[in-house]
């Protein structure tokens, strides 16, 4: 008989997070602290699992702007495209949206067109054998029986972190993506923000030694969360959240930014900060997370940019937003020169597009190309 723990070695590379993880019931897994269950989600030195920001070193998203850059040149040819259609195409991948979504999924069903990724998608609850019964654990070893990478969004937090931690302790761990849990984390945002942020600051030095305002929302915002840790990888950062008071950024982040050397500055201001800020990240009110109706004081007027705000933004500064934007950005502003949120949709693509060649181990391949 096969020795299951020798198979189950081999299959992650000799590392020893399997051993672990099979002497952990789900609770107490998750009972510990970040920095110790990220390394259950890597193999070989490098991410496996895309699960939340805190994974990603200065070195990882530095290869991955560099990954970005080169597919997006090679994608100008046609042979170029055509060759990169061809790189993945042995590959499948399974979307399980059981939260709405747009900009996201088809950003990633794109990504997997440019690779020649085969798709699939589950896009609610309702359509799967979890309404007969199954399990969530059963659903998702259902999945990793017939594809190669699972994209999960998931309205309730650390569901693609439960979906991970069930298949590392398989016979065939595949690679599991958060493309956004509830009200916690949304890392491939925040990557192709950090790209959008970098390449919008190239000329001037890149990332490091700027002032990033984040408003709105940021409290249930998983963007700005996801953003927010990221940005701890760059130097002499500073970062100001404008928000109303009851939707003030949770302390585990604020305490996290401090510790990592980030000068921060929480204010209930908006307008008062925006001549100090080098990139503003606005955000919508999260009302789908309402418990008592907390949204209806949410001072609108206040947090909104339009033509009069505009005058307040440096020459030299970019407006960014996730979307879908409510009332934040008035739509008069989108023929600025500073506001570049469609340039942050289509780099949305190019983002996730990188992400796969990276997870799929791919980089040396375009760069020799």
């Amino acid at each position: 008989m096969v020795n299951i723990k020798k198979k189950l070695r081999g299959i992650n590379g000799g590392s020893m997070f399997s051993q672990k993880l099979r002497n952990l019931d789900w609770k107490k897994f998750q009972a510990l602290p970040t920095h110790k269950r990220k390394e259950y989600f890597a193999k070989d030195g490098r991410i496996f699992d895309v699960l939340f920001s805190q994974q990603f070193s200065r070195a990882t998203l530095d290869l991955l702007y560099r990954i970005i850059n080169k597919v997006r040149h090679i994608h100008k040819t046609k042979d170029g495209a055509k060759w990169l259609s061809s790189l993945l195409s042995t590959k499948k991948a399974m979307l399980y949206f059981t939260q709405p979504s747009t900009r996201t999924y088809l950003s990633f069903v794109t990504a997997c067109q440019t690779l020649g990724i085969q798709t699939a998608d589950v896009r609610s609850s309702q359509t799967s054998s979890e309404m007969k019964g199954e399990t969530f654990e059963d659903t998702i070893q259902t999945f990793s029986s017939y594809f190669d990478v699972i994209i999960m969004r998931n309205p309730h937090e650390g569901h693609a972190e439960k979906a991970s931690f069930v298949l590392n302790n398989t016979l065939r761990p595949i690679p599991i993506i958060n493309a956004g849990s509830g009200k916690d984390q949304h890392p491939t945002q925040a990557l192709l923000d950090i790209y959008t942020l970098q390449k919008s600051f190239s000329d001037v030095g890149g990332l490091d030694n700027k002032t990033i305002m984040m408003v709105g929302d940021l409290k249930r915002g998983r963007t700005v969360h996801s953003l927010s840790y990221l940005l701890t990888n760059y130097n002499k950062m500073k970062i100001i959240l404008s928000s109303p008071e009851q939707f003030r950024m949770g302390t585990e982040i604020t305490e996290f930014l401090k510790i990592n050397n980030i000068e921060l500055l929480e204010t209930t201001e908006f307008k008062k900060f925006l001549p100090d800020a080098d990139a503003v990240y606005m955000t919508r009110i999260q009302d789908e997370h309402d418990t008592n109706n907390e949204s209806s004081s949410y001072d609108k007027k206040k947090y909104t940019i339009d033509q009069e705000a505009l005058k307040d933004i440096k020459p030299t500064s970019f407006i960014l937003h996730p979307l879908p934007r409510i009332f934040e950005i008035k739509r008069e502003v989108d023929k600025d020169p500073r506001a570049i949120y469609w340039r942050q949709v289509r780099n949305g693509m190019w983002a996730r597009v990188a992400l796969l060649i990276y997870l799929f181990r791919l980089e040396e391949k375009i760069f020799d190309r």
